[in-house]
């Protein structure tokens, strides 16, 4: 799943007085690193557990929040268990890395973000988010972007991260805007799913973009 409406790919530094915290150790994505704990003056991101699906299901329940997305409408809550456990596997099995989007003060779930893969050889990544809608237009999308922006690119040591968005996504564009990602162009009709085909908006940045 990728970048959805205002919830939804050289170091990107976080805004003045957002200060990013990495846990020790390189998130190389090997077994035997500790999982990247990130924080920012607002938010934790954490690692998803299988407690987090009640509170992922409800948000992916917001047709708002899947409206320019590839999930479907309204998913089960075994298809939630099964991207839950995914996302908790991760950064183990080093083929990505996903976060809990977490507030800070009240420790609510509000949204997910993650390295939906990796292209090791080519040092690249796609990143992927959603945010509850209780939480849009306050800039915390933004502000968890550019954490795991700086994660990717400095910690996993990513030389390119991707991102995606659709047409009249427009909220999620600035998003990418903002955290150093520039538009490069409009695949049309990449992907097929909910019974059509449809445009992606590509995004991209790399290590020596500035912010």
């Amino acid at each position: 799943m990728t970048a959805v409406a205002r919830s939804s790919s050289v170091h990107v530094p976080p805004t003045r007085g957002d200060k990013l915290f990495l846990s020790t150790g390189e998130c190389d994505g090997s077994e035997n690193r500790k999982f990247p704990v990130l924080s920012t003056r607002r938010l934790t991101l954490r690692a998803a557990t299988p407690k987090d699906v009640p509170a992922f299901r409800a948000l992916l329940s917001v047709p708002e929040v899947t409206r320019f997305s590839n999930w479907p409408d309204a998913p089960s809550t075994t298809q939630v268990e099964r991207f839950v456990r995914w996302m908790s596997k991760a950064h183990g099995s080093g083929k990505g890395c996903a976060w809990i989007i977490e507030t800070s003060d009240s420790k609510a779930l509000a949204g997910a973000i993650r390295f939906n893969s990796f292209e090791k050889k080519w040092r690249s990544g796609q990143i992927g988010y959603e945010l509850h809608p209780d939480y849009w237009g306050k800039g915390l999308m933004t502000e968890a972007v550019r954490a795991v922006v700086a994660c990717g690119h400095e910690t996993f040591r990513l030389n390119r991260i991707d991102a995606w968005t659709m047409p009249g996504n427009a909220a999620s564009d600035r998003v990418l805007e903002k955290s150093g990602f520039r538009y490069e162009g409009t695949l049309r009709q990449k992907a097929w799913f909910k019974g059509a085909f449809h445009d992606f908006r590509m995004f991209g940045r790399i290590a020596s973009d500035a912010a």
